[in-house]
Parts: structure tokens; C-alpha cells; sequence
């Protein structure tokens, strides 16, 4: 579909209630998605009044600089409203059932945006609502952020299919979602970490089913150099999660050869570009001088997180 094809009056629509998992939407739905999120970017002030009279709830209990704010930012450039209840201290369920949070948002709010600490929260959120559920970030994917990833990644290269991305460090939530969404786009996805930090099995699994379909590989590879070896995308995060505080010391030990440096990028193609999804620990994960360098888009992926959840606002809410 053209980018042209997109208007305020006949935007795409997707078949899912809810935007748990990435794969909850089917993969002509994810290319379309990216598109209108280009779209959106090329042109806002077309979109703006898409959700006039539309209010979106955001429950988080993490902390949050870019997605809060760019789910926020995405309603009100949309037209709509947000609400926003920190569940930092309180998680949701403990106060009163998640359940019947569920069925009172549903009853003031056209769709709701969570961030938890297990997956199972947003399950039993979405089960008892009728608004759709955003997975704006859970233990055990970060879809969202994907979206903005390939969306970055398209911007920089022009075509997805065929690249491949080395994911340098922890097998983590955002491993899983750049996995799921890179098998179905036809972008080859090597992992390389410390024995015992693989993204899931299953996830891996269904990987290279998809990837299967379209002609990428989905691989391991224990040694960072080679697995960089015609890569497009060098991507790392944070070796220690949100929830995951206990086992710092330990991790740092274990990724010890795991930093994206100078020398690592270097074996990589000469156009590959640097990904990290923010916020990054400099001299951890990553070197200053690689976070800085030309070859980072660590900002342009913090960007797009706002063009491509205006999309997915749009597809989810534009139709209902």
C-alpha cells in the first residue's frame, strides 16, 4: 500500500482486539502499520484531528521516559486525551482485582496502555476489557518498540528484506520483539550473548518458522565478531533489565565480551548502523564513542516511537 493511499477518512484498520504480542498482527498488517507510521511523519497535521473525543489510559509500573511520553504526545497530536496512573509503587491487581480496573477503564476510556512487569497482567487486563490493551512494555516483549526499530531501520536502508541484524548482549523482552518482527519481514537475525541469557526457546522457535516463509535465518552465534559479520544493524540494550536489579553484578560478568565497541562495528558492514532502544548504560553495553558516532540512530529510533504509536492508535481506535 502507497503512503499516498493513507487519509484521515479510510485508514487501515486491525483485526485484533488487543496489541499484546507482535505477533497479534498479522504481517501484511505490520508492513502496513510501518507505512502509515511514515506517513504520519510526512504529514501530521493530516492526522490530527483523526481521534478528536477519544481518551486513552496509561498504567505503568515501571519507569518510563519515551513511551509515556510518546503515548501521550501521540494522543493529543491525534486529538484525544490521556490519563496517566503510576503504578510504580502499587502494582496493578494488588489494590483491587486487575480484572475489575479492567472493567471500569473500559467504561471511561477507548483503549488502554499498560506497562508491567508480568505479561500475564495485560492478559487478564485485556480479557476483562472491551477497549483494546497496548503492550507498552512487559517482561517478556516490547512490541511497540519494534515497531519504531523497523520503521528506523526502513528509513536508513529503503528496503527491509534481505538485511540482517546481530542483537548483541541479554536475549530480553526487546530481543523477542526484534525477533518476531524481523522473521516476518524477511530480515535475518543473529543472536550473540553469554550462555544462559538466549532469548526463550519458543520465541526462537517461532522465529525461524516465520523466517522460514520469507527467506531469512534466524541464528546463534556465542562469538560477537562473527556474528556481526555482514550485519546491517549492530543492536544491544541494557544487560539488566527492569525487575532483573538483583543480578546486575552478575550479568556484568557474564557479558563482559558483549560491549558494542568501536572494533565491533567496524567488522560489520560499512553502512551498518548502531541500535540501542534507550536508556543505555555508556561503558556497559555500549561504548561513548559508538552511542555518539555517525553510525548511531539511537535518537531517530526514539523518535519514531512517536510516529509509529500514532499508527498504531490509528488502526486499533480509527475504525471503532
Amino acid at each position: 500500500m502507497n503512503k499516498d493511499s493513507f487519509s484521515a477518512a479510510a485508514l487501515p484498520t486491525l483485526a485484533a482486539a488487543h496489541f499484546l504480542d507482535d505477533t497479534d498482527i498479522s504481517t501484511g498488517e505490520l508492513k502496513t502499520l510501518l507505512e502509515l507510521a511514515t506517513a504520519v511523519k510526512q504529514a501530521p497535521a493530516d492526522y490530527r484531528r483523526s481521534l478528536v473525543g477519544r481518551s486513552i489510559a496509561l498504567l505503568f509500573e515501571k519507569p518510563s521516559l519515551r513511551t509515556r511520553m510518546t503515548f501521550e504526545l501521540a494522543a493529543l497530536q491525534l486529538g484525544a486525551g490521556a490519563v496517566f496512573q503510576d503504578h510504580r509503587g502499587e502494582r496493578i491487581g494488588e489494590r483491587e482485582p486487575a480484572r475489575d480496573i479492567a472493567r471500569n477503564l473500559d467504561r471511561w476510556f477507548d483503549a488502554i496502555v499498560a506497562r508491567t512487569f508480568s505479561h500475564q497482567t495485560l492478559e487478564e487486563l485485556a480479557r476483562w476489557s472491551s477497549a483494546p490493551v497496548i503492550n507498552a512494555l512487559s517482561g517478556s516483549s516490547h512490541p511497540c518498540q519494534a515497531l519504531a526499530d523497523f520503521q528506523t531501520i526502513g528509513e536508513r536502508f529503503g528496503e527491509l528484506e534481505g538485511l540482517k541484524i546481530a542483537y548483541i548482549g541479554d536475549g530480553n523482552n526487546v530481543a523477542h520483539s526484534l525477533l518476531l518482527c524481523a522473521a516476518r519481514l524477511g530480515v535475518s537475525f543473529t543472536f550473540s550473548g553469554a550462555r544462559g541469557f538466549e532469548p526463550d526457546s519458543a520465541t526462537m522457535r517461532r522465529a525461524a518458522e516465520l523466517a522460514a516463509v520469507g527467506g531469512a535465518t534466524i541464528a546463534v552465534e556465542p562469538e560477537a565478531q562473527a556474528a556481526v559479520r555482514g550485519a546491517a544493524v549492530v543492536y544491544t540494550d541494557t544487560w539488566t533489565s527492569m525487575g532483573w536489579e538483583q543480578e546486575t553484578q552478575q550479568r556484568r560478568i557474564a557479558f563482559a565480551d558483549y560491549q558494542v565497541t568501536d572494533e565491533l562495528m567496524a567488522a560489520a558492514r560499512p553502512d551498518a548502523v548502531f541500535m540501542h532502544c534507550l536508556p543505555a548504560l555508556r561503558g556497559q553495553e555500549v561504548s561513548d564513542s559508538v552511542i555518539e558516532s555517525d553510525r548511531s540512530v539511537v535518537f531517530d529510533q526514539a523518535e519514531n516511537r512517536l510516529h509509529a504509536q500514532k499508527a498504531l492508535l490509528l488502526m486499533l481506535l480509527a475504525g471503532r
